[in-house]
This record gives structure tokens, sequence and C-alpha cells, in this order.
């Protein structure tokens, strides 16, 4: 097996300024045969991506994941859950020390944190998923179970495809959900998954046969 360190991975300004707040995203594995269906990929990537995860400041937490099943179901998760959770697509947490996870290969996952330290979230939002509003979703969640305002919250847009390699912008239509739904701080990283397939995997750009990238969060 690859070493961890063998995986790249990208931190955000937004919640590096945080000390309670822990958000990566694990970037390609570098040449690691990953041309097959998602569920063999996904078993190839587990066991390097998790000790990436144990690298990068998540050790000994579980992994919460969500089934992703392109819906606008969040979900209100502890430790004691069964992971993945089915059908849903956003998870949030008021526990400390869960690490929350979201595969993304062309979708974007985006993170939501309570700059005052009482909850996060993260979700997958690709076309269909920001056409349903899973992110103004998540962050009314988020808001009703930790009593927040929209306004203490910081969403982070990751990675995902973008025009001209995609004909949807839904990364300016979330950062546009967001604003509507009252969060100030909002940040977009602007990169594309379908332009660099030496940093990123890309469904579409690979043919449907590729890796997923994996977003991980978690606050103390």
């Amino acid at each position: 097996m690859k070493s961890a360190a063998a995986v790249p991975f990208e931190t955000f300004p937004a919640f590096d300024a945080l000390s309670a707040v822990r958000a990566v995203f694990l970037q390609r594995v570098p040449g690691m045969d990953v041309k097959t269906d998602r569920e063999t990929a996904l078993k190839r990537l587990a066991g390097i991506q998790r000790e990436a995860l144990n690298e990068a400041g998540f050790a000994r937490m579980p992994l919460a994941k969500a089934s992703q099943i392109h819906s606008a179901n969040v979900v209100r998760i502890s430790s004691t859950d069964t992971f993945p959770v089915p059908d849903c697509d956003a998870l949030i947490t008021t526990e400390c020390s869960l690490c929350l996870g979201i595969y993304v290969a062309d979708c974007a996952a985006v993170y939501v944190a309570d700059r005052h330290g009482r909850g996060i979230g993260l979700a997958h939002s690709g076309r269909k998923g920001t056409e349903l509003g899973i992110v103004p979703k998540t962050i009314a969640a988020l808001c009703a179970a930790t009593g927040a305002d929209p306004q203490d919250l910081i969403v982070q847009i990751s990675p995902c495809i973008r025009p001209p390699h995609y004909e949807v912008d839904f990364a300016a239509e979330i950062r546009s959900q967001a604003d509507e739904a009252g969060v100030r701080e909002i940040h977009d990283c602007t990169s594309c998954t379908g332009s660099n397939l030496e940093k990123y995997y890309s469904y579409r750009k690979e043919e449907r046969q590729t890796g997923r990238l994996l977003a991980a969060m978690a606050f103390s």
C-alpha cells in the first residue's frame, strides 16, 4: 500500500483561522489505479485515505459518511450512529471529535461551521443537489441544532467542476443560496476538478471511471 504521505491535501484559510475547526480536502492519490466503478475505487482508496486523515489530525475519530444519493436530505448525527447514514447527502453534528466525510468527483463538498464552536455540517452538492437546495437546508438544520444565526456561520465550497468543463456553474448558485440563507462569510476556493486531473478526480472528464476525493471536517 502507498504511504499516507503520498496523499496530498488542501486546507482552507477561513477554517485554518478557527482553532476549534479542522477541515481538509484529500486530493488524488498519485499512481493509484482507479479506472473502475465507484465502489471498487472507494475500496482501493479506503485504507490510504483513512491513514491520510489520521496524519491530517483526525486520528481516533470515527469517520461519519453519508450514502450520497443526490438528495436534499440532511441528517443530524452522533458517534453512536451507523455509517454510512442512509438516504442523505448532508450531515450535521454538535458532537466534538466526530469526523464528517463526503466523497466527490466533480460535485462540490460544502463545509459549514459555526464560528462559535457549536456545530458543523458537510454537504454533497452537485447539479441536482444544488437544484434541490441541499446547502440552504444544511444551513437551516445546523442553525436549528445549535441555536446559531446564519450570520454566525462560515461556508466553504471545495474544488468542483466548473465552466467551461461543465455547462452549469452550480458553485455560483451555491454561493447565491448561502447568501440568501443569511450567511455573510462565504468562501469558494474556485478550483476546477475538470481542469486538473493530476490533482483531482473528475467523473465527467474520466468518463465515469475514476476515484473519489474525500472532504473531511471535525471540531473540538
